[in-house]
């Protein structure tokens, strides 16, 4: 009898099978290719032909926020706001200043950026001026000079006004019959041959002309010497100029030909000022300066290259760290993370934005983000590479960057949120950080899912790597996770004992908010805060002393880099600004001016308002994305540790007596974003164990959640620390402050997403379902919850998988 052969087909048709897949995946990789391809490129001509605008604090200038108010007649409204900006632009254009920046911010306010302006004096005297133009007949000399003298109007009747001359000689004014609306133009003149000087003249237009004539043709028929034949010419209520009209002029004729000229002590500058104000018109509405922010040149250059060097060093430890642990894929991730800085670059170029000192914070924190994405795509090959009998690496990498995409979107969405909040509620250079900050964060996925999934899948397939796997880095399990398999423990044991010591920790450090209190910075109480470099270094209490003696006790002095000076004080005029400096050069020798800001009050109250806003919607829409995007549980949870990581991060800043300042605010929101990562990826785990063992214990299956991510957490939280420590060794020492609140936040979100979120899930969990929680085994099984029920299968460790035949 024969023995029966198997049909032919059966062998073709197993072939005729894998190649449709294979062909499917040959033209996925292609695809994926040519997308890296066209971002490189497109970046790369971006990088080449548009530079990215730099902000004022990385390369110096002076920044000015105008608030417009509203008149009896006129309201402070949009409309009037946009004809503001309008009127201080001509008026900027005509200082002369390059690349000066000019915009409506909100409903009244208007924001200024003059680059290279390092006295802002001339610049916000001009900006702030008002300039109504008026032109008044004089119908002599004032009665009450006292009142004059001190600018009242107070003797009003039929539009009558008393005002003082140059000289201080008190007028009765008549209602003004020329105003800025009739000139046409005015320029700053010098008369070499007349000895006249510096004046300005003016033109005016038709019907101005027309009245002009009429006004000096009514002072003419008065004889000279006599007060009535001036003609007072008012900019601000105050007489600029009030001459006699020349004896040439006959009476009712007046000086016609549509122009005059406006004399007095002039220098070069004060004509040139007058003209600028007089042709650029009058603003429809007051504005009043509730912000101004100088920054030294040579201060933004070492902000420039200190972030550079941090980005440079924080990116070679960040990739040396991830090439010894995943090797050939590591390798691989350290050329997407460069591509993902040119990507970053050109994104930021080609939407306008401006690069301030905390955006370049930002891009070097988003490295740490597109780290994060790479190692979870990693960790989940190593475990689909652990749990099959004969795997290749590329099955297993395809599968791990299948795992991992809604882990690597929840946590990056989470950041956007955090990006968004700081872009619409936080002004300034912290709003700058958040446009990097999302820039990075959706730069860091194409990075890490495309250029890095290209990368991968075609070194896999090489045969060369196909016959090592272990060069991969993905064919192991990794020392952590077989450390954990082999030990197993059953960290979710006793979740109330982890509440407890998260409640102890959460009680040290807030206690420093009402033991210490908080240091708000002037972002938050208003003042003054100017910064000194001066020859000899100052010892502050010298420099207290001295200040208080100057009539500023309540100035608060502090050392701030390298021998420089800090100086922070209520609200101060310009004078006494300069007598501040005055008597810090007196202790320093010769004095550098290299950072001065000023917050008005009102803005100060506002921005703490918007703080709290921020914070509270950071929270709410935190949980909110986590309801719905898991369940309400997972998201209370996530959000209870999120609360916890502020309090501690806000108490450990009391206790240390850190300024709570803007760039503390982005910090903190930061960390929300950032640490919620661990949480995300976290419950994400526990949401995919719950859907294969429905009946295994809640607690149980956290704590494989736990097990089976911790290595991702550790080796991400190793990559953020490197990057923050650069910042906070080699950085700006404005960025110093803002790299240590991250250092806490990461430490404290990794430590609360394992201690405080995890225990905390269980917990409401078990009150959830109503039951109280049974005694169960020590944690070297797994799966106890039903007797005679075989265990869940665990990703074999490196022993066991190099068993398998």
């Amino acid at each position: 009898m024969k023995r029966s052969r198997p049909p032919s087909r059966t062998r073709p048709s197993a072939r005729t099978g894998s190649r449709p897949r294979s062909r499917s995946r040959s033209r996925s990789l292609n695809v994926r290719a040519l997308v890296a391809l066209a971002v490189m490129a497109a970046s790369v001509a971006i990088a080449l032909t548009m530079p990215v605008r730099l902000g004022l604090d990385l390369r110096g200038g002076t920044q000015i926020v105008l608030e417009t108010k509203s008149t009896d007649t006129t309201k402070a409204d949009r409309e009037a706001t946009d004809r503001t900006v309008e009127v201080l632009r001509g008026r900027i254009d005509a200082l002369g200043v390059a690349e000066p920046t000019i915009v409506r911010s909100g409903e009244n306010r208007v924001v200024v950026e003059l680059p290279g302006v390092q006295d802002p004096k001339q610049a916000a005297d001009v900006l702030g001026r008002t300039a109504q133009l008026t032109v008044h007949s004089v119908l002599g000399p004032a009665e009450k000079p006292a009142d004059a003298a001190e600018g009242k109007t107070e003797a009003a009747k039929d539009g009558e006004r008393v005002l003082p001359d140059e000289s201080g000689q008190s007028l009765r004014l008549k209602d003004a019959t020329l105003t800025g609306q009739d000139v046409k133009g005015a320029d700053a003149r010098f008369d070499q041959q007349g000895g006249a000087g510096w004046h300005v003249t003016v033109d005016f237009k038709d019907s101005g002309g027309d009245r002009w004539a009429q006004v000096t043709g009514e002072a003419a028929c008065h004889p000279a010497g006599d007060p009535q034949r001036r003609v007072a010419i008012v900019l601000d209520n105050k007489i600029i100029s009030s001459p006699q009209v020349d004896p040439s002029v006959a009476c009712g004729a007046g000086i016609t030909g549509g122009s005059t000229q406006i004399t007095g002590s002039f220098d070069d500058a004060e004509a040139r000022e007058l003209a600028l104000l007089v042709k650029g018109g009058a603003l429809p509405v007051p504005v009043e300066t509730i912000e101004q922010r100088t920054i030294g040149a040579t201060l933004g250059d070492e902000a420039i290259n200190a972030g550079a060097w941090a980005a440079v060093i924080g990116t070679a430890l960040t990739a040396l760290f991830i090439i010894v642990v995943y090797r050939l894929m590591g390798a691989l991730a350290t050329v997407a993370l460069l591509c993902y800085g040119l990507i970053s670059y050109a994104a930021l170029a080609a939407v306008g934005a401006t690069l301030t000192l905390p955006g370049l914070a930002g891009f070097v924190l988003a490295i740490g983000m597109a780290v994060d994405a790479n190692v979870l795509v990693f960790e989940r090959a190593r475990e689909e590479q652990a749990a099959r009998t004969r795997p290749s690496t590329r099955s297993a990498l395809t599968a791990g960057f299948r795992s991992a995409f809604s882990a690597i979107a929840d946590s990056n969405i989470t950041t956007l949120i955090a990006a968004a909040l700081l872009f619409f509620l936080a002004s300034g250079p912290v709003k700058g950080f958040g446009v990097t900050l999302g820039i990075g964060v959706l730069a860091s996925m194409v990075s890490a899912l495309v250029i890095t999934r290209v990368l991968a899948e075609f070194a896999t397939s090489r045969p060369a790597v196909f016959r090592r796997p272990r060069i991969t880095g993905i064919s192991s399990t990794g020392p952590v996770r077989d450390a954990l398999l082999r030990r197993n423990p059953f960290l979710m044991r006793r979740p109330r004992r982890w509440l407890a010591a998260s409640l102890v920790v959460l009680v040290v450090a807030g206690s420093g908010i009402l033991v210490r209190g908080l240091n708000f910075g002037i972002e938050f109480t208003g003042g003054r805060l100017i910064e000194y470099s001066t020859a000899t270094q100052v010892d502050p209490e010298r420099a207290r002393d001295a200040l208080a003696d100057a009539g500023f006790p309540r100035a608060v002095v502090q050392s701030s880099g390298d021998g420089d000076l800090t100086v922070r004080t209520e609200e101060l005029t310009d004078a006494e600004a300069a007598t501040v400096t005055k008597a810090v050069a007196e202790l320093g020798g010769e004095t550098e001016k290299v950072r001065d800001e000023l917050i008005g009050p009102s803005l100060g109250e506002e921005l703490r308002r918007d703080a709290l806003i921020a914070l509270g919607l950071a929270l709410a829409a935190q949980l909110a994305y986590l309801a719905a995007r898991f369940r309400l549980l997972f998201g209370t949870a996530a959000v209870g540790a999120l609360a916890h990581d502020v309090v501690i991060l806000v108490g450990v800043f009391a206790w240390l007596g850190k300024p709570i300042d803007g760039v503390f605010l982005a910090a903190l929101l930061t960390v929300i974003g950032y640490s919620v990562n661990d949480s995300v990826v976290l419950f994400d785990r526990v949401r995919e164990l719950l859907g294969k063992e429905r009946k295994a214990p809640f607690d149980r299956l956290t704590n494989d959640a736990i097990l089976q991510t911790l290595p991702r957490t550790v080796n991400t939280g190793m990559g953020a620390v490197l990057i923050l420590a650069s910042l906070a060794i080699l950085a700006d020492d404005s960025l110093t402050d803002f790299a240590l609140a991250l250092l806490i936040g990461v430490v404290v979100g990794t430590y609360s997403s394992v201690f405080t979120a995890s225990p905390l899930a269980v917990e409401l969990h078990r009150r959830d379902a109503g039951t109280r929680p049974a005694r169960r085994g020590g944690g070297k099984g797994r799966g106890t919850a039903k007797p005679g029920k075989p265990d869940r299968q665990t990703p074999a460790s490196r022993t066991e998988r190099q068993e398998v035949p």
